[in-house]
């Protein structure tokens, strides 16, 4: 049971720290709980490897094991160990007892007493080809285990819900995110399912922001309604509304400024938009998508935060996933914010945005 529960913290540890190094390199500030858990078992990597070297070769005195496992639970005691990473624990100990006695063995001996696949045939009286298998075999099951565990701390996609006509989606992120290639995306994805499209460029301060969106609205075949540049940005989405409802538009999709969630007055002018979607539809199925970089770091933690603050999200849109990025991060904003993903972009093509499945991005996540 001990070495089972110090194979388990290992492998747990090392998923979490995963999605932690899946970001860009900033300081380790306002991490939810389960990932400071995870950063400070890392900490204690000398301490567990001496403990997992004693029990499992059990070749020092008993008293040493008891030593250094009393002194890794006082320091855990401490730890702001939270029900998520017990839950964890838990799924991994029980994969680690479900598997054949030997092929458990052979797994802790090659990762943690690095032993060569000759050292472990010769010890086990195996073919190297059949430590291979045990191998393969014991991380496979223990990856769907971790995979399971990522997926499960992502919220469910529902999808959008475009329940009503027009059906209003309100798409909002920092600048450079992606936005509107996303909602050029998004409004291509309707259309080719029979919708009829109207796109409101709201994002009234970024210079191009509107010849940019009319670009993807000509690809996606939908229509579009804009003002000059600095506009009142509440007023397109009048506009757009107005014409929605005169011309049976099935779907508004609304650019926004690209907002630093830093600016209080951008807040509000995003707070400002709400109540006109909300006095000229109301009832209306909204639906409010926050853009995130899957290159961002820890920072999209606290934008996530702060754009849930003015204006409820209801789910994320993933970028940028063509490039090394993972976008770990996101885990941690679902989990802690029950937002859920709902797309990701996998590229620049019209085509290449996908709807969000949490055990295949949990897949892609581990995969090394």
């Amino acid at each position: 049971y001990v070495r089972d529960r110090m194979v388990a913290e290992d492998l747990v540890s090392d998923t979490f720290l995963k999605i932690w190094e899946s970001r860009t390199e900033t300081t380790p500030r306002n991490l939810p709980a389960y990932l400071l858990t995870a950063l400070k078992r890392k900490c204690l990597d000398y301490l567990r490897d001496q403990a997992i070297h004693l029990r499992i070769q059990q070749n020092m005195h008993q008293t040493s094991a008891r030593v250094v496992g009393e002194r890794i639970a006082r320091l855990e005691a401490n730890d702001p160990q939270n029900l998520m990473m017990s839950e964890a624990l838990a799924i991994i100990e029980r994969e680690l007892r479900r598997m054949p006695e030997q092929r458990r063995r052979i797994f802790i001996a090659h990762r943690y007493e690095e032993m060569s696949y000759r050292e472990i045939a010769a010890v086990y009286e195996l073919s190297e080809g059949q430590v291979t298998y045990e191998l393969r075999a014991a991380k496979e099951a223990l990856k769907a285990a971790l995979c399971d565990i990522v997926s499960g701390m992502l919220i469910e996609n529902p999808g959008l819900d475009l329940s009503t006509k027009p059906a209003v989606i309100l798409v909002i992120g920092v600048n450079g995110v992606g936005k509107t290639t996303t909602i050029g995306k998004i409004a291509a994805k309707l259309t080719a399912g029979g919708k009829r499209v109207m796109l409101a460029a709201a994002d009234t301060f970024r210079a191009a922001a509107a010849e940019q969106l009319t670009i993807w609205a000509g690809r996606a075949n939908a229509e579009i309604v804009s003002h000059g540049e600095g506009a009142d940005p509440a007023a397109v989405v009048f506009d757009a509304i107005s014409a929605a409802k005169a011309r049976g538009s099935d779907v508004v999709i609304v650019d926004t400024a690209g907002r630093l969630h830093n600016k209080q007055n951008l807040m509000k002018e995003l707070e400002k938009i709400g109540r006109v979607i909300e006095r000229e539809l109301p009832g209306a199925a909204r639906e409010t998508l926050l853009v995130l970089d899957a290159t961002t770091g820890q920072n999209a933690v606290s934008q996530a935060a702060e754009f849930n603050r003015a204006a409820k999200l209801t789910g994320i849109a993933l970028t940028k996933l063509d490039g090394t990025a993972k976008g770990g991060i996101v885990v941690a904003i679902s989990a802690t914010l029950g937002v859920p993903v709902k797309f990701v972009g996998v590229g620049e093509g019209v085509d290449d945005l996908l709807t969000f499945e949490p055990q295949a991005f949990a897949r892609a996540l581990l995969d090394e």
